[in-house]
Parts: structure tokens; C-alpha cells; sequence
């Protein structure tokens, strides 16, 4: 077969994955993909009602909801990304004894679904807070697709690199669960980064959601700036993290099965 060939083949192996995975996710209704709409709208909803009741303002900006939804979605988005690829390849166990199914098609087709997920709810999201006046267009919306895609590949990196230590060693998953906690706490969701004295921006700036989520708001706000904002570093950690994985996925390609 032709280079040419052999390239569509693998395309309709992970269209076929994706769908596969559609159908084991969200099942064959309708609903099952509307609940994964509405179970992160109304988390972020739930939290911007418990803060207007005790008065609390958005940290920057007139708009408490879009200021927490550039947060808490990005942070879910990296989130359910990571952590659904942890168990992607007992998923799919069955399927990797076909030749022409590889693990990394399995851990592409799970990425692609999920990112596509969360575009969806992105979309619906803060066009909604526009329809009712909480927020105004995007000032950038080239950086919220580049954003979008650097928060992909954060995760898909991250995950990669778990989905292996799984595969190894089961017990991860709930270690790592606690570990990551507090990226809730530590992400800039309920406040403005810049502001904070400088030690503590020296040690948050460490977190990449950090990074993610500023630029998230660079690309929202006309007027917000970021002190700790570096762009290439998420990309970069991602990348890395990325490769780690699927170094360690070859390599311990036969210890796992």
C-alpha cells in the first residue's frame, strides 16, 4: 500500500474508534450527550450563584459567570481529558489484539471525542452568557482556538503518561486523583493571578492550568493583561509529556499485555 494509502486507512480507523466511543459513552440516546452538556453548565451555574449570594464580585471584569466559566472549563476540559485517558487501554483491549489497530489509535480517538465534547459545551456556554448580556464577544477569538488546542494537547500529554502508569500499576489512578486536587485551588479560577504578591506567582506559575486559564482570559477580555502568562509553557509540558508517553507505551507495549 501507498503512504497515501496506508494514511486514509488509519483516518477511518480512528473515525470508526471515535464512534465506537461516542456509543460506549454516551450511549445510543440522544441525552447521553446533552447530560454531558448540562453536568459542567450547571457546576459552573451552581458555583456563580452560591458567590452572588454572599456578594461576592468578579475578580476582574463585569461578569462573575464568564470570568469562573474561562476557569472551571478550562480546568474540566484538562481534567476529563487526563482522566479518561488513564483507562483507555484496558477500554480497548480487546480491540488492540487487531493488527490495524494501534494503542495510539485508541488514545487519539478518545482525545478527538472529548475535546469535540467540550468544544460543543464551550460553544453553548459562553454563547449563552452573550444571548443574555454576561458577556460580550470574544476580543481574540484566534487565541481561544489556540488555547482550545494547547489545553488538548496538555491533556492528551498528561494522559498518555497516566494511561501508561495504569496499564503498570492500577493503584495510580486513585493516588493520582488526590495529587491533582487541589489544581481546583491553585489554577487562578476564583481569582486574578497578577495580583497575588510575587513568591506566591513565582510557585503558582509552576501549574500550566495556570497558564491555560489566562489565556483563556487574554483571549476573552480586550483590556486583561497577565504578569505570569507564558504561553509556550503549556504547550511545551504538554509536548514533552506527550512524548514520555508514547515512549513509554513502546516500551512497555508487551509488559502490559
Amino acid at each position: 500500500m501507498t503512504t497515501a494509502e496506508l494514511l486514509t486507512l488509519q483516518i477511518r480507523v480512528i473515525l470508526s474508534l471515535v464512534l465506537r466511543e461516542t456509543r460506549a459513552t454516551f450511549g445510543t440516546s440522544s441525552f447521553g450527550y446533552l447530560w454531558a452538556v448540562i453536568t459542567p453548565t450547571a457546576s459552573v451555574a451552581v458555583l456563580v450563584i452560591l458567590f452572588s449570594m454572599v456578594g461576592r464580585h468578579a475578580p476582574f471584569g463585569a461578569s462573575l459567570a464568564l470570568f469562573f466559566a474561562t476557569g472551571i472549563l478550562t480546568l474540566q476540559f484538562f481534567t476529563e481529558t487526563s482522566g479518561k485517558l488513564m483507562t483507555v487501554f484496558d477500554a480497548n483491549k480487546a480491540l488492540l489484539t487487531y493488527p490495524i489497530i494501534k494503542d495510539v489509535d485508541t488514545i487519539l480517538a478518545r482525545t478527538i471525542l472529548i475535546s469535540a465534547t467540550y468544544l460543543v459545551i464551550m460553544v453553548i456556554f459562553y454563547a449563552g452568557l452573550i444571548a443574555a448580556g454576561m458577556a460580550q464577544l470574544p476580543a481574540r477569538p484566534g487565541q481561544l482556538v489556540l488555547v482550545f488546542l494547547s489545553t488538548a494537547l496538555l491533556g492528551l500529554g498528561y494522559g498518555t503518561v497516566n494511561a501508561v502508569i495504569v496499564s503498570l500499576w492500577d493503584t495510580w489512578m486513585q493516588i493520582e486523583k488526590v495529587l491533582t486536587r487541589p489544581l481546583f485551588f491553585i489554577s487562578g479560577i476564583f481569582y486574578v493571578p497578577s495580583q497575588l504578591p510575587t513568591r506566591a506567582q513565582d510557585y503558582l506559575q509552576w501549574n500550566p492550568i495556570l497558564h491555560l486559564v489566562e489565556w483563556f482570559r487574554i483571549g476573552f477580555y480586550p483590556n486583561y493583561s497577565s504578569s505570569v502568562l507564558d504561553k509556550t509553557y503549556p504547550v511545551l509540558v504538554g509536548t514533552v509529556l506527550l512524548l514520555i508517553g508514547l515512549a513509554g507505551e513502546r516500551l512497555f507495549r508487551r509488559t502490559r499485555f
